[in-house]
C-alpha cells in the first residue's frame, strides 16, 4: 500500500461554505472532511460530498477511530469508513495518535497517550488493522495536549517515528497542534520538526487556537497566528510535496477570509516550490 505524492493548497469543507463549492469555481486544490459526517450511505451529505468530489480531491479525517484503544478498533466503524472510502476514492485517510473509547464510554475527544513501549505495540496494531481493513495507508496526526504522563519513556515525536517505520504510515503534520503542545509542555517546536520523520509528512494543517488561563487550547475557531505561521515556514524548507490546508471548525468566517490565509500559506511556501 502507497499513498500519491501531491502538491496542493485546500481547505475544510464546512456546511457554511457548502452553496459556494457547489455554485462556483473555488481557488482550491483540494478539501478536506470530517470523515463522521458522511459516514451513512445516501442522504444530502453524501449527495453533497459526491458532487463536490467531482470538481475536488477529498481527503478523509477521521477524529473517531480511537488508534489508542486498548479494546482494538470498532469492526462496524472500519466498515463504514471502508464503504466510504470506496464510494470517495479519496486523496488520504487520515485519523489522530490519541484514544477515545474503552468499553461503555466514548470521550467524544481526542484524549492522549503515554508514549510508552506498550502503547506503541498497541497503536501499530491497531493501525495494521486499519489499513488492512481500508485497503489504504493512512496518515496519523499528532495531537495537541495539556497533559503529560510520568511513565512515557519517549516524546510524541519518537512515538511517530516509530509508529511510521513499523506501519508503514504517513503523517498529517498539524503545526497549530506542535505550537500549542510546545507552549503547554516547555518543549522546543524545532526539537519536534528536527525528530519527526518530515519524509513521511504528506498533509499539513494549519490553525488558529485560543489562549485559556494557563494553557492554549486547539480551539480552530481563529485565524492562523504569526507562531504558527512561522513554525509552518520551517517546516515548508525541509518537506518533500504536500497537501498543505487551512482548518477552522467554529466561528467559521466567510469563505473569502480563509482563502486569503490559503494564499499567506501559498506565499510562504513558495520558495520551497520554486527551489
Amino acid at each position: 500500500m502507497t499513498f500519491p505524492s501531491f502538491s496542493g493548497f485546500g481547505l475544510g469543507l464546512r456546511k457554511p461554505h457548502y452553496s459556494d463549492f457547489l455554485e462556483g469555481a473555488v481557488p482550491v486544490d483540494f478539501v478536506e472532511v470530517i470523515s463522521e459526517n458522511f459516514m451513512i450511505a445516501g442522504g444530502r451529505p453524501r449527495h453533497i460530498l459526491q458532487r463536490v468530489r467531482e470538481r475536488h480531491p477529498v481527503a478523509l479525517h477521521g477524529v473517531s477511530m480511537s488508534l489508542g484503544s486498548a479494546q482494538g478498533l470498532d469492526p462496524d466503524y472500519l466498515a463504514r469508513l471502508r464503504a466510504l472510502v470506496d464510494a470517495i476514492d479519496p486523496l488520504f485517510v487520515s485519523d489522530h495518535l490519541s484514544w477515545s473509547r474503552a468499553p461503555g464510554f466514548n470521550s467524544h475527544d481526542l484524549l492522549p497517550l503515554p508514549y510508552t513501549t506498550e502503547a506503541l505495540d498497541l497503536v501499530c496494531a491497531n493501525l495494521h488493522r486499519a489499513q488492512d481493513a481500508l485497503g489504504r495507508t493512512m496518515l496519523v496526526e499528532n495531537p495537541s495536549s495539556y497533559i503529560t504522563f510520568a511513565q512515557s519513556q519517549m516524546t510524541e515525536w519518537e512515538f511517530l517515528a516509530q509508529v511510521t517505520a513499523r506501519t508503514g504510515c504517513g503523517l498529517l503534520l498539524d503545526v497549530n497542534n506542535i505550537h500549542v503542545s510546545a507552549v503547554n509542555h516547555g518543549f522546543d517546536p524545532l526539537d519536534y520538526i528536527a525528530g519527526v520523520p518530515l519524509d513521511r509528512v504528506r498533509q499539513i494543517h494549519l490553525a488558529g487556537h485560543t489562549q485559556g488561563e494557563n494553557l492554549l487550547i486547539d480551539t480552530h475557531d481563529r485565524p492562523v497566528p504569526p507562531a504558527v505561521w512561522a513554525l509552518f515556514a520551517r517546516v515548508m524548507e525541509r518537506v518533500g510535496p504536500v497537501a498543505v490546508m487551512i482548518e477552522r471548525d467554529d466561528d467559521i468566517p466567510p469563505l473569502s477570509d480563509l482563502l486569503v490565509e490559503l494564499d499567506m500559506a501559498r506565499a510562504l511556501a513558495l520558495p520551497k516550490v520554486a527551489a
